[in-house]
Parts: structure tokens; C-alpha cells; sequence
């Protein structure tokens, strides 16, 4: 590799000394990102509502940088907690009725996971592929799917072993079999572009803590505005109607735009570290980060396979690659390695199935040469 990183490494203040490899878990904060959440601090601190007033007043241009991040509009966007509520709204607002399916993978985390397993009291069969033995392709998904099947949930990158799905092609399998295609997305975006005008998906939500590199606590929603209707609002709150400040009114409209899913007070600070997080991404673009992450990868497991360490994800092919690698090697405990590696300064993800290495668009490569130095 040569060239300077997609992402200018004075864009951020990280530790000296620190690799940090492990954006799967939790990425970290720009610099730009850092100054606008301290102006809204200070703004809070010395001022109270007078402080914050202008940014939750500017909360529909917060959904608009969201949307215009993901090729959507800011009428299409809730602000949310986390990854699962997205999921949770839609699980909870479709119509369905005992005996209707949803098919999804059996390796999803639980943001993508519980929400819809819940609907099992309300008789909803819930299908779980045999992932990662079998993944979720096409041709896999046209087999399992049926005349009953609903809706179809998938991660865009599995946070284990870093399977990326080929969105397109399965929407359009979901979406012939009269289904919808929704997506949990928090794995891939911000490591790579997504445009929903392009990919035809029903629904995507994702957190930001980690690839947007935004705050714990704050996610989003992009519901496709053709689904406004057909989602039932289950989870209502003060900002779910047309008139905010109108409180006396309960007979009032539910609010025009996917707003309404928010209910009460958003995370505005969370909000406002997204958008901005999302705008250092896009200005190094996110493609170009996407390109850089995989060579740091592949860097990566070149040299963990020559010290005979296993490469999970079917890394091979090219077109399911992403930024997570885990690799493992049955004579080495990955605790301990992970530990070793985090003396080192190298931080990455380690549990008893491997080490989770997660590069962004700002790590080098020298970074990635210390990790296989320690292995």
C-alpha cells in the first residue's frame, strides 16, 4: 500500500501510540465531530433551553444530512436510539397476522435478531437460515422463501466473521415473492457507500457508534416514504403528531414524515454527532474508504495465513469482503492474544471463537504490520 489514507490521520485525536483496529465495536470520534458536541456542551451549560433551542430547532436539517448520507430525504428519517428500535418499529407497525413469515439468518445479532423473534407470541413464524453454513445468497433465499413470507431481515455485514450480503439481489428476490426487504446496516455504512435510490431495500436502520463514527446511544431510520402508511405507529410519544405544540390536542394527526416514529425527545446531541460524523465520511468519500479498508484487510489476512492462522467469512471471494476479519489458529487462545495485542497498544475485538480486527479509513498500514508482527 502507499498514499496517504482516505481519511487525513489530523482529522483525529487518538491516543499516541494507540492502533486502534476495532471499529466493528466502537469507532472513535473526528475531530470536527468532537468540537460541535463541545459547542453544544457549552451552549447547555451557560444557557439551558436559550442554549439548545437553535439545535433541536434544526432538527429536521440534522435529518437531512442523515438522509442525503444514504441518498434519501430527511422526511424518510427517524433519529433514534439504537439499531434494534429500527427494527423494532417495523417489526411492531407491519400487519401481520398468525401464520405469516419473516425469513432472516440465524447468525444475526440481537439488534436484528430479537425484534423479530418476538412476534413468535403473536404466531409469526420466524425462518432462521442455517448462516454462516449456509448464507443468505440469492439462490439460498429463493429456496427458503414462500408464499407466506412477509418480510426479509438481513445484516449487510454479519459482525462475527464480516460476511458482506449482496443487498440488490436479494431485495429483488424478496421483493419478487411480494415480500418486503428490510436491513440492519450499522456494520457497513460508513466503510461503505450505500444508496437506497439505487438498492432497491424497504427499510434501513443502523446505529452510530461505530463505522459513522458518531455517539453511542443514536441511531436512525430510513423508511422508504412509499411505507410511511403501511407502518402502524405502536410506539407513540409527545413529537409522534403534526403539531408538536399543540399538547391539549389528542385528536391531532400522526406527524407527515417518518418523525413520527421518534416519540418523545430525540438524542439531539447523538443526532448531531451523526450528521456531522457522516459529512468528514462523505468528504473523504466513502467509497475511497471502502477501497482502503479492504486493503488493509487483505494486508491483514495475507499475513495471518502465513503464520497459519484460519480466515473466517469466506474472505476469498472479493465481492462478500468487508472491513471485519477474524481469524483464529486451534494452538493459540485468543484471549490471551487479544490481551497481548492490547499491551501492545493494538485494540481489536477478542472473544473465544477469534480475534475481530476492524480497520478504518484513517488506519495505515503499519498499523496492520504490528498486529501480524504479534501473532
Amino acid at each position: 500500500m502507499s498514499g496517504a489514507p482516505p481519511l487525513s490521520r489530523d482529522q483525529f485525536d487518538l491516543a499516541p501510540g494507540l492502533a486502534y483496529l476495532n471499529h466493528a465495536a466502537v469507532g472513535v470520534l473526528p475531530r470536527a465531530t468532537h468540537g460541535m458536541l463541545q459547542e453544544m456542551i457549552d451552549a447547555h451549560a451557560r444557557a439551558g433551553v436559550l442554549g439548545v433551542a437553535p439545535y433541536e430547532m434544526d432538527l429536521p436539517g440534522l435529518r437531512r444530512r442523515i438522509g442525503a448520507f444514504v441518498g434519501g430525504s430527511g422526511d424518510e428519517i427517524a433519529l433514534l436510539r439504537n439499531t434494534g428500535d429500527g427494527a423494532t418499529i417495523i417489526a411492531q407497525g407491519l400487519d401481520l397476522e398468525p401464520g405469516d413469515e419473516i425469513v432472516t439468518a440465524a447468525n444475526e445479532f440481537g439488534s436484528n435478531a430479537y425484534p423479530w423473534l418476538v412476534l413468535r407470541e403473536r404466531g409469526v413464524i420466524v425462518r432462521l437460515l442455517d448462516a454462516p453454513r449456509e448464507r443468505m445468497t440469492p439462490d439460498v433465499l429463493r429456496a427458503a422463501i414462500s408464499p407466506r413470507t412477509k418480510l426479509v431481515a438481513v445484516s449487510w455485514v454479519t459482525f462475527d466473521d464480516g460476511y458482506r450480503h449482496d443487498l440488490g439481489a436479494l431485495a429483488e428476490v424478496a421483493h419478487a415473492a411480494g415480500a418486503r426487504f428490510v436491513v440492519d446496516a450499522i456494520q457497513g455504512l460508513g466503510a461503505f457507500p450505500l444508496d437506497v435510490r439505487k438498492v432497491p431495500i424497504d427499510a434501513l436502520y443502523a446505529g452510530g457508534a461505530k463505522w459513522l463514527l458518531a455517539l453511542q446511544g443514536v441511531s436512525f431510520l430510513w423508511l422508504r416514504a412509499s411505507l410511511l402508511d403501511r407502518v402502524a405507529l405502536r410506539l407513540p410519544g409527545w413529537r409522534s403528531v403534526e403539531d408538536i405544540w399543540n399538547f391539549l390536542d389528542y385528536d391531532q394527526p400522526p406527524a407527515p414524515n417518518a418523525s413520527r416514529f421518534e416519540g418523545g425527545t430525540p438524542n439531539i446531541i447523538g443526532a448531531l454527532s451523526l450528521a456531522t460524523s457522516m459529512e468528514v465520511l462523505a468528504g473523504a468519500g466513502v467509497d475511497r474508504i471502502g477501497a482502503h479498508v479492504l486493503a488493509l484487510t487483505d494486508r491483514l489476512c495475507e499475513g495471518a495465513a502465513a503464520r497459519g492462522y484460519t480466515i473466517d467469512g469466506d474472505r476469498p471471494r472479493a465481492e462478500v469482503k468487508s472491513g471485519i476479519v477474524r481469524i483464529r489458529r486451534d494452538d493459540v487462545d485468543p484471549i490471551a492474544l487479544g490481551k497481548r495485542l492490547g499491551a501492545a497498544g493494538i485494540c481489536v475485538t477478542y472473544r473465544a471463537s477469534g480475534i475481530r480486527v476492524s480497520p478504518h479509513g484513517y488506519n495505515i498500514a503499519d498499523e496492520i504490520d504490528a498486529l501480524i508482527a504479534e501473532l
